[in-house]
């Protein structure tokens, strides 16, 4: 079939373009019959001539040529689809290539963050102090194939604060992969994992795997050997400095109208800060309640009664928006209210210096207040403050916290 002849479809392809750009082709004279049909596909992009500015209208085109014209017209949004049809051998390898392509192209991605923290904190009982450090993290994912990737992470803290040259230190932090194995979602490897309450029982990284089943309703299993939480001298302030073996955990997920329920259970063994296991039971409801308003709520209970230590605990939390990465001048502001004992948390994600607070003391209570900003695109800032005390004792602790991230 002729090139000419083809490009006689030009108004059955659908094919429009705002407007006409000058002829391209040096041997299609304006008063060709094809002229307008030439010319408006070559405008839209959906056909190109030779190197040499001619077109070749009398020569044969194979079917592969004209597979890649109708592939540009159906990406145009053109009804073609008797011609697709025609062509879908051609389009299906066509496309596979494509694919092959692209999929080599983008195979791993990297990506980082570097993150500037300061601490300053205030004791009742004992010098104050303040510490900050840097921490940079790089990360990298491929793609195994369609169902599973890999990820790793590089982490590097230097911490300022106890000498002039800094202390530093840098490890490979996590190495893991996600993929499907029939309806189930599986991650395995060093993972980093905070518990489904945000972080009020554990937030650092863990060596196990997990499975999760479902999507509105997601039931969460998972298991492996726990980190030891006081993992850098810059996070000594942000968590009590315990350590476990193993870990194990459960958890339901789902959405009741506008509240979103968990209900969750870990088990850890040998933690050093109680000399026992521990076991945590926590129910958990979060809900708007104005627009851009979110309350939430957590019930924690252990089995940790030793000493007569109180065994529960809560935390009560408010958000108002958020700061988004990718949109500069977007913000929010956030408060929680924390009254948790003793065995309802190993390595918490709030900032404040809880590490004052030991066993003896049966837990801690207080709140946080805080507020985040996006500077520019992809540069964060938040700060946070806590007043904290003991539940038994007279210790109390109060901590200002602020950090800037920027993400590239």
């Amino acid at each position: 079939m002729k090139k000419s002849l083809v490009l006689a479809m030009a108004m059955a392809l659908g094919v429009t373009a705002s407007a006409y750009a000058a002829n391209p082709f040096s041997d299609v004279p304006a008063g060709h019959w094809a002229y307008d049909s030439i010319n408006k596909l070559a405008a839209a992009g959906v056909i190109e001539g030779y190197g040499d500015t001619t077109f070749g209208g009398d020569k044969l085109m194979t079917r592969y040529e004209m597979a890649q014209i109708v592939a540009k017209a159906m990406a145009k949004g053109a009804n073609v689809d008797k011609l697709a049809a025609e062509f879908a051998d051609e389009l299906d390898n066509l496309g596979v290539r494509v694919a092959a392509l692209e999929k080599k192209a983008d195979n791993v991605k990297i990506t980082g963050e570097a993150r500037y923290r300061y601490w300053d904190n205030d004791y009742n009982t004992k010098k104050d102090g303040s510490t900050d450090a840097l921490r940079s993290r790089i990360w990298v994912k491929g793609q195994v194939n369609d169902d599973w990737s890999y990820t790793g992470m590089l982490e590097n803290i230097q911490s300022f604060q106890h000498s002039n040259s800094g202390e530093e230190t840098t490890k490979f932090q996590r190495a893991y992969v996600n993929g499907k194995l029939g309806g189930l979602a599986v991650q395995a490897g060093r993972y980093g994992f905070t518990d489904f309450t945000g972080g009020n029982i554990y937030d650092t990284r863990m060596d196990g795997g997990q499975v999760a089943y479902g999507k509105d309703v997601k039931l969460t299993l998972g298991a492996g050997k726990a980190a030891d939480a006081a993992f850098a001298p810059s996070t000594a302030t942000k968590n009590d400095g315990s350590k476990a073996d193993n870990l194990y955990y459960a958890n339901l997920a789902g959405k009741v109208g506008v509240v979103d329920a968990n209900v969750g259970y870990y088990k850890f063994e040998d933690v050093t800060k109680l000399s026992d296991d521990d076991s945590i039971w926590t129910v958990g409801v979060a809900f708007p309640v104005l627009k851009d308003l979110k309350l939430g709520a957590t019930y924690l209970a252990s089995d940790y009664d030793k000493n007569n230590a109180d065994d529960d605990g809560y935390v009560v939390s408010l958000d108002y928006k958020g700061a988004k990465a990718g949109v500069a001048g977007t913000w929010g502001i956030f408060a929680k209210y924390y009254d948790q004992g003793v065995g309802t948390y190993i390595a918490h994600t709030m900032n404040g210096a809880i590490g004052e607070f030991d066993i003896a003391e049966d837990g801690f209570k207080g709140y946080q207040v805080g507020a985040n900003y996006t500077f520019a695109k992809n540069i964060v800032g938040q700060v946070e403050y806590y007043d904290l005390e003991a539940k038994e004792g007279s210790k109390e602790a109060k901590t200002f916290y602020g950090q800037v991230n920027f993400m590239f």
